[in-house]
């Protein structure tokens, strides 16, 4: 997404690429917009950036895919319940709650390549600290740091491949998100190799993973995004003749002027139903995905009586399922209607689900594990497709960050619930708050407006 020095709302935040100049040419006039032509019109620079808006997914996902697995090592080397080791989804989610807020006030002042830069350098951070046994406490905010910076990146991502290839944004953003979910599928197997191999007291050295890719993630940034790393700089146009007299140094008034746009933006997407209908599926979505992920070894522990060693890849298969998923089911959902088919995946999901709950076999468990991470895993990316289509594109910036917080709400707020409840009726009260959630899911689903064609015309032609 190019961002030009001289645009002094947040629309040039979010603003759909110019890939008139990205490609080396410049459009007449008579072109609708910026992404004429097929796919394979975009020059390097373009596929660069794709390729780097992945690989930060992919080191979310290895992030997000290593926390069940880790959780019966956090709890039995800090000798703390349930309840207690669900502050890390507190933490995480109050990350993405700042994050919601900040980043339409940072947008006034940072390009696209600095934005996400940020969010590389924020993920770093966070598994710095973790990289050598922090404390409890501290451990905890690492997933405050970790999940802002991954706000900032996811954001500013998808936004952009949703906005730079119009007629295959689906299957970029399915690319992308088919990343993330690499990244979930890498992380259990490494984290349970480490955690697993001689003294399981050194657990934490796992970190060491994610903090290496999160510094070639801040790399690859900064040369793919390296046209937009600048601050914005505003114009002064001269109120007698109209003429630009070029950019200034920022001043008070200038500030107060730019949280004053970003203030609108935020009232303006509050105003907007869509992106509450479309926040409430995902508030129960990845509620019922991460509630899932980060309980189910503990639940095949404890319940099923599996052993740890093993039991900590179950989610590399959730992952994987979810990974093929994203491959495999972007086109069929985009062909056959984006609602219908995902209501279908939803309905497929809770009866793997049953038979997960009600069919007392590891074996079988593991199979209806990985069948639910193939089905639900196309729900995010279509999701965000038809949201980059319901919203204007002004408040990309904005609705998209509370889109995902209402996500992560969902997902921490239902492992915290599942937490605190398995501390005292134990962990099998995992499958009935699983069913429940995938069935709410689905009718929040159905609560979603379709977009107008009108909506995806102008996302085209901005």
């Amino acid at each position: 997404m190019a961002i030009t020095a001289t645009q002094t709302t947040v629309e040039s935040a979010i603003e759909l690429p110019d890939l008139r100049q990205e490609n080396g040419r410049e459009a007449d006039s008579s072109e609708t917009g910026p992404a004429q032509g097929p796919d394979q019109r975009l020059n390097k620079s373009v596929y660069l950036k794709i390729i780097s808006a992945g690989f930060s997914f992919f080191v979310a996902g290895v992030n997000d895919g290593s926390i069940g697995a880790l959780i019966p090592y956090i709890i039995r080397e800090y000798d703390i319940s349930t309840a207690i080791v669900s502050s890390v989804y507190g933490a995480n989610f109050l990350g993405w709650l700042f994050a919601a807020f900040a980043n339409t006030h940072l947008c006034q002042y940072l390009n696209l390549g600095a934005m996400l830069a940020l969010g590389a350098v924020f993920q770093i951070a966070a598994h710095a600290l973790r990289s050598w046994d922090p404390p409890f406490g501290l451990f905890v905010v690492t997933f405050w740091l970790v999940s802002v910076g991954q706000a900032f990146q996811d954001t500013h991502a998808n936004s952009w491949v949703a906005s730079a290839v119009p007629k295959g944004a689906h299957r970029w953003l399915a690319f992308i998100h088919a990343m993330y979910m690499a990244g979930c599928l890498v992380g259990p197997f490494v984290s349970t190799a480490i955690a697993s191999a001689g003294d399981v007291s050194r657990w934490y050295l796992f970190y060491t993973f994610p903090l290496a890719l999160g510094v070639v993630n801040l790399g690859l940034t900064c040369v793919a995004f390296r046209d937009t790393l600048e601050l914005h700089q505003k114009t002064v146009t001269s109120e007698s003749s109209g003429r630009t007299l070029g950019e200034t140094a920022e001043n008070p008034n200038e500030a107060v002027s730019r949280n004053k746009e970003a203030t609108q933006l935020i009232k303006k997407t509050a105003s907007t139903p869509s992106v509450w209908l479309l926040s409430l599926f995902f508030f129960f979505y990845l509620g019922s995905v991460l509630t899932a992920g980060g309980w189910v070894v503990e639940y095949l522990v404890n319940v099923r009586h599996g052993d740890l060693s093993q039991m900590g890849y179950v989610p590399a298969g959730f992952s994987g399922g979810g990974l093929l998923g994203r491959l495999l089911l972007a086109e069929p959902t985009h062909r056959f209607g984006e609602r219908r088919m995902v209501f279908c995946y939803i309905v497929a999901a809770i009866g793997l689900q049953l038979i997960f709950w009600l069919v007392p076999n590891i074996i079988a468990a593991s199979i209806a594990v990985s069948l639910i991470g193939f089905f639900t895993g196309p729900l995010f990316p279509t999701g965000i497709s038809l949201g980059s289509k319901l919203f204007s594109p002004d408040i990309h910036s904005t609705a998209l960050p509370l889109v995902f917080v209402f996500a992560q709400m969902g997902g921490s707020l239902f492992p915290i619930i599942t937490g605190v409840v398995s501390a005292d009726a134990g962990v099998r009260v995992l499958q009935p708050i699983l069913v429940a959630l995938l069935a709410t899911t689905a009718v929040t689903w159905m609560l979603v407006p379709s977009p107008k064609s009108t909506s995806n015309t102008a996302l085209h032609q901005e």
